[in-house]
């Protein structure tokens, strides 16, 4: 059974800093990406970054510049570094991991961390 805990969200004021963990049940290496999402309250979820097992990353123009997205495959974790924060970015944070199957892609999610950026 895979499981990931997601951790670190807490409140902040606008242009400090928080960075999110996300420890998966197993090694790392068995998933071909892993992700980061959110979800503001009342709108749709939105890709934020994504780490690929050979480490090429991407994100969503909004973040560019302000946030990091790492692993670290010795201890199961994925990091999001969240710089310079601002109040549009306040949501729910989930981690998510993705590894082929058979006949197809399992993903898995975690349970979710809130962020909230206010003054």
């Amino acid at each position: 059974q895979v499981q990931l805990v997601e951790s670190g969200g807490g409140w902040v004021q606008p242009g400090g800093s928080l960075t999110l963990s996300c420890v998966v049940s197993v090694s790392i290496g068995s998933f071909y990406v892993m992700c980061w999402y959110r979800q503001p309250p009342g709108k749709q979820r939105e890709l934020v970054a994504t780490i690929t097992s050979g480490d090429n990353v991407n994100y969503v123009d909004s973040v560019k510049a302000r946030f990091t997205i790492s692993r670290d495959s010795a201890k199961n974790t994925v990091y999001l570094q969240m710089n310079s924060l601002k109040p549009e970015d306040t949501a729910v944070y989930y981690c998510n991991v993705r590894r082929t199957g058979l006949i197809s892609v399992h993903a898995y999610w975690g349970q979710g961390t809130q962020v909230t950026v206010s003054s």
